[in-house]
Order: structure tokens, then C-alpha cells, then sequence
């Protein structure tokens, strides 16, 4: 058998249309080539009441440990504004030394370019590795996450299955291969306030009470003074306020209610517990009557130096030349997960197009990828 091509291999992720969730044809594929590889590989449907059911994928090449993982998603975001693609979004063609399609960049390219390391490593050997290779691959990661990688690691754990390092092939370079590994990730904390008023007529303000200027003393408070200033790996915490909310189309009706939602990127000065008792406390001093609904996204974690960090830093050093930033910068991934059960960090394309129209990745950033994940490798189970 000829070995893989990871420019091919992206190709025909690229061509598999799995929009968020993935219905499973991406993944049946991966899961193929895999399983001529030697992995062994189990394919996992969760399903949650009101959402709909993901497949997902983990395969295991080898027994023992330590068990290093590529853990990454199959489910790409829609195309969106179709009709201004100069190239077809799941055709994944080929110009000018660039790789186009839904996918390229976030993160189809990625997967393939570790599936080809992989049978490097396994081929280039004269005795097995010591310890295994293993994939996790999501088809809920640009949706709700909520029948993805999540319930996979409850399935490993219910299996007794240890990941002990893991590498998410997020594309985490700004500008070029090479540029930025992601040790870590602010945590997301979402908050709905909700004020209530008295509906009445605008030219009878004494019979009503107005929910608008309540709302907006709590805002004040929320903004009146930065959460933090930052440390040695993460930016300040960061709070906006992204929409507010009377539902009143009429020129002369006081609202009976009124809302915001807001968001904070947190840092690890602050546990999630930490941080709504310091954002209720500023909302308190507003000194209305306001409710709060929470919804916490995932939690601040940092990747300590260790053989993971080192491996991979050394490895792009010594395939590129260069030594790589190690950031925390940017919005969350399933790392965020998968923090909980073993070291990992994020390494991947340039995500500069991610997400975009006319999503591309230079050809031979595909091939400096694969050659950096082999070196990864080598090192971690060499």
C-alpha cells in the first residue's frame, strides 16, 4: 500500500459536507483509514434529550502507556455566504500552492496530517513504540459540545482508558506554521440580568416604574473597574456586555422588563465560583432589584511545563527553526475538556481564514505540519 498523502487525505475530509454536528461520513471515513492502519477504533454515538444525536470517534493504536492522543473535530461551520466562494467550499481544490475548502484550516487539514505522522512513526520503526497512539474525534465542536468530547472521556473513564498526554490540532498559528503552541485557555462565564419594571404609558411615568435606567446602573457597576491585571500567562479577564434587551416596538410604552447578557473571558486568578461572587458583589452595589442566570463555557487551565510542552516546542524548533510562542491567547476549544484527565496543548495550522469565505491553507504548511506531529511523536514515545 502506498503511503498516505496528507494533502490527499485533507482533501477528502474536506469533501465529506459535515456542517456541525457531523452526521457521520466524515468520521465513517477517518474511521476506515484508521482501522487499515492498525487502530483499533470505536465509533461513539451520544444523544441527549432535545439535541441531536454526534457520532464521535476514538482509536487506539498499541496497550500500554503512556497513551498519547490527537484529539481534534470532524464538523465544520456552515459555508455561510455560498455565493461569494471563488472556489467551491467542499470541492477542495487546488490553486496556487493553497488547499481551499469548508474545513481546510478548522481543522480537517490538521487530522490528516496526524493520521500521516502516525503511519510514519509506525512504519519508520525497527520495534514498536513505547506506549500508544490514539485519536478522540468529535463531531460536536463548533455546536453545542454537549455530545462530544465531553461524553467521550466519560466513556474512557468508565472503560478505565488513560490519555496521558494530548495534543489538539486547533489551528493556533496568526500568520505561519510554527508561530504558536496554546498552553492554556481563559475560561467563559455567560450572565442573562434581567430587571423588572412596571409597564405603563410614557406620559404617566408616576404610574409605571422604568426597568431601563436600573439596568443600566447595574452595567455601570460591572464596567466601573478592570476584573484584573493579567499574569505571566493569561491577558487581564475581560467582561462585555453583547446585547441589551427591552422587546418594546412602541414610541410610548415604559417596558415591564428589561435584560442584558454579557460574557467574561477569566483568567486563573479567578475560579468560576470566584468570579460570579465578585461580579454579583458590583452588581449589588447598583442597589436594585435584578436576576441572574448563569452559564459557565468551560474554566481557565494552564499546561505546566512538561514532556508534552517540551516535545512539541522542540519539535517545531527543530523541524522549522524557530522557537514557538506558548500562548493562552484566544477563545476556548475542547482542551477545555480534556484538561481535566491529562496535560495537553494546541498545535495546528494558521488560522487566519478559519472560519471564512474561501477557508484556505498553504499546501506546504500541510506537509511542515505532519513532519512537526512525526517529530512530536518520536519524541513523546520514541
Amino acid at each position: 500500500m502506498m503511503p498516505l498523502d496528507p494533502v490527499t487525505l485533507s482533501q477528502e475530509l474536506i469533501r465529506h459536507e459535515s456542517v456541525t454536528p457531523d452526521k457521520g461520513d466524515a468520521l465513517d471515513y477517518l474511521k476506515g483509514v484508521l482501522t487499515t492502519l492498525g487502530f483499533k477504533c470505536h465509533k461513539l454515538v451520544f444523544e441527549e434529550e432535545g439535541t441531536d444525536p454526534v457520532p464521535n470517534l476514538y482509536a487506539r493504536l498499541g496497550k500500554k502507556g503512556p497513551n498519547f492522543c490527537f484529539a481534534g473535530h470532524t464538523d465544520v461551520v456552515p459555508v455561510g455566504a455560498a455565493g461569494k466562494w471563488t472556489m467551491d467550499p467542499f470541492a477542495a481544490d487546488v490553486k496556487d500552492g493553497q488547499l481551499y475548502g469548508r474545513g481546510a484550516a478548522d481543522m480537517k487539514s490538521a487530522i490528516a496530517a496526524f493520521v500521516c505522522a502516525a503511519e510514519r512513526f509506525i512504519e519508520n520503526r525497527d520495534k514498536k513504540p513505547a506506549g500508544s497512539i490514539s485519536f478522540l474525534i468529535t463531531g460536536d465542536e463548533e455546536g453545542m459540545a454537549i455530545n462530544g468530547t465531553r461524553k467521550v472521556l466519560d466513556w474512557l473513564r468508565e472503560k478505565d482508558e488513560t490519555i496521558d498526554y494530548c495534543l489538539v490540532g486547533e489551528p493556533t498559528n496568526p500568520e505561519e506554521v510554527g508561530e504558536m503552541v496554546k498552553i492554556g485557555r481563559r475560561g467563559s462565564l455567560h450572565g442573562v440580568i434581567t430587571v423588572h419594571g412596571i409597564q405603563g404609558h410614557v406620559a404617566y411615568p408616576h404610574k409605571a416604574h422604568n426597568p431601563i435606567p436600573d439596568l443600566n446602573k447595574i452595567v455601570t457597576e460591572l464596567y466601573r473597574e478592570p476584573l484584573d491585571d493579567g499574569n505571566e500567562h493569561f491577558q487581564p479577564s475581560n467582561l462585555e456586555v453583547v446585547t441589551i434587551d427591552v422587546g418594546n416596538d412602541s414610541h410610548n410604552v415604559i417596558p415591564g422588563e428589561a435584560s442584558a447578557r454579557f460574557n467574561v473571558r477569566f483568567n486563573n486568578e479567578y475560579t468560576p465560583e470566584a468570579l460570579r461572587a465578585e461580579l454579583t458583589r458590583r452588581m449589588d452595589a447598583a442597589g436594585v432589584t435584578y436576576e441572574i442566570d448563569w452559564h459557565l463555557s468551560g474554566d481557565s487551565f494552564l499546561t505546566e511545563e512538561g514532556p508534552l510542552s517540551i516535545a512539541v516546542s522542540d519539535a517545531i524548533e527543530h523541524r522549522l527553526g524557530k522557537k514557538p510562542i506558548l500562548s493562552t491567547t484566544g477563545g476556548t476549544s475542547d482542551a477545555r475538556f480534556i484538561k481535566d484527565m491529562c496535560p495537553v496543548v494546541e498545535f495546528g495550522l494558521v488560522g487566519a481564514t478559519m472560519h471564512k469565505v474561501d477557508e484556505h491553507v498553504a499546501v506546504s504548511d500541510i506537509h511542515a505540519l505532519t513532519d512537526i506531529y512525526e517529530e512530536i511523536i518520536s519524541r513523546l514515545l520514541g
